[in-house]
């Protein structure tokens, strides 16, 4: 699964933007398809994740209502919908997709296999 990642950008605190990751290469039924950021300094974390058969949404505590991610499946395309956005949500955003993971393993990088080059977020106060 080949993944492009885009729509990042510069915008203030309290500002909306929406990331877009179009895949290709694979069906995409038994994928699962997740968002994850990296904090200059920090560790890669996860976001939030859809399966993409089911779309059933998962998010880490900080972004829910918040963000939103959603998969377009005529366009083969996961969104990440972003509101209200904060300083502290700047850092590059990347897509994955993982072939086969259970709920438990859906926040951890380790269970994806492919990734999205990332695209910056810069949120200004």
């Amino acid at each position: 699964v080949q993944l492009q990642a885009s729509g990042g950008g510069l915008v203030q605190a309290g500002d909306s933007l929406r990331l877009s990751c179009a895949a290709s290469g694979r069906t995409l039924s038994r994928y699962v398809m997740g968002w994850f950021r990296q904090a200059p300094g920090k560790e890669r974390e996860f976001v939030a994740a859809v399966r993409w058969s089911a779309g059933i949404t998962y998010y880490t505590d900080s972004v829910k209502g918040r963000f939103t991610i959603s998969r377009d499946k005529t366009e083969n395309k996961v969104y990440l919908q972003m509101n209200s956005l904060k300083p502290e949500d700047t850092a590059v955003y990347y897509c994955a997709a993982a072939s086969r993971v259970i709920t438990t393993m859906i926040r951890y990088a380790s269970a994806y296999e492919h990734w999205g080059q990332g695209t910056l977020v810069t949120v200004s106060s």
